[in-house]
């Protein structure tokens, strides 16, 4: 009788390091009185947008994620400046996202490689969160991110005006819990299928009050309470169904939420599923929004944007960040400058043409 030998597996080391507690890295680099009141009022003036208080349109425009600080913090006081001069009728928000969902594997951030070169310096990759959320404010602009590993958010939070949970964590009970204890907006898109009443149950989850266990400020463990996000909402952003930003399927999210009981107001992504990957497509995206808005569409709070300084995107070669083009995208490729500018002033234009009503 032969006998068969089953080769033991084994599992590689495992290798714990020590990470500085959020208390450590937030007193290193701590939010000055200015910066606070950046991120104050971005978050009241958008709850005031959610609310249907404010009939301005929210803007929350950015790179798929950050791979370059300086270059996203140059991109910051373009949008800072356009911001200036649609102040009356557009809101924008820095789109500065730090972690990268994976559905394999891949550059999962600058969080987790600032370096870009696989060698994992997360402390670094906070420091630079950071520092890139206060020079932001510094330039008097709010800053939007997604939230992925719950622990980030003691990290960030407190310069945060605006949080997102992903298409990918949107039924995760995690992040619903996390969404209800977040001192800002949160919106939660429809899932990668395109399932919206995902993202109304994720609504109506982070609303509500949660217990759980956690970790707080000085990295102990710990028993969190939270009395409920009342402005979580719906992020359209398309799907393996096809786009959702039509008027039909707006309308339908709406009913949905209404159904629930919940605000009937949401935000539309122009990029992922709405633009079905094609980076240009979200002019096309942004541009059927803002019609409907001329002609007094008020579901819509505020719209999503992937945008850089430069069209497109780009591989990391052998060379790492110094062969890179700069403030051109190294994930999902994004409109350039002068086209977002020009399709935000066309949103703007609307917002202006529905108070005519």
């Amino acid at each position: 009788m032969t006998t068969v030998v089953t080769p033991a597996i084994t599992a590689p080391a495992a290798a714990v390091e020590p990470l500085s507690p959020a208390a450590v890295i937030v007193g290193e680099l701590p939010a000055s009185d200015s910066a606070r009141s950046v991120v104050d009022a971005g978050r009241a003036v958008i709850t005031d947008i959610l609310a249907g208080r404010d009939d301005r349109i929210l803007a929350i425009v950015g790179p798929c994620s950050v791979h370059d600080p300086e270059a996203v913090v140059e991109y910051a006081g373009r949008l800072a400046e356009l911001g200036e001069r649609m102040s009356d009728a557009v809101v924008p928000v820095l789109r500065a996202y730090f972690e990268k969902p994976r559905t394999t594997v891949g550059w999962k951030g600058l969080i987790d490689d600032p370096d870009l070169d696989g060698s994992h310096h997360m402390e670094r990759g906070l420091r630079t969160a950071r520092r890139v959320l206060l020079d932001a404010a510094d330039l008097g602009l709010p800053s939007a991110t997604e939230f992925l590993d719950p622990m980030v958010s003691g990290y960030l939070a407190d310069l945060v005006a605006y949080g997102a949970i992903g298409a990918r964590t949107a039924a995760s009970q995690t992040h619903r819990q996390l969404a209800s204890g977040l001192p800002m907006p949160v919106g939660i898109k429809n899932a990668m299928d395109g399932d919206v009443q995902i993202a109304v149950d994720g609504v109506a989850s982070a609303r509500t009050a949660h217990r759980y266990p956690g970790v707080d400020a000085d990295g102990r463990a710990a028993i969190i309470s939270t009395v409920g996000n009342p402005m979580a909402h719906v992020i359209l952003r398309g799907g393996a169904s096809g786009p959702n930003y039509d008027e039909r399927s707006v309308l339908d999210a709406a009913a949905r939420l209404d159904t629930a009981g919940l605000n009937p107001r949401l935000v539309v992504d122009a990029s992922h599923g709405n633009s079905a990957k094609q980076h240009r497509r979200q002019s096309l995206v942004l541009g059927d929004v803002a019609g409907r808005v001329a002609a007094g569409d008020r579901v819509i709070a505020g719209v999503m944007v992937e945008s850089f300084l430069v069209e497109g995107r780009q591989d990391v070669g052998p060379a790492g960040r110094a062969g890179l083009v700069r403030g051109q995208s190294i994930t999902d490729a994004c409109l350039g400058w002068e086209d977002t500018a020009a399709a935000l002033e066309v949103l703007a234009g609307a917002v202006r043409t529905r108070r005519l009503d």
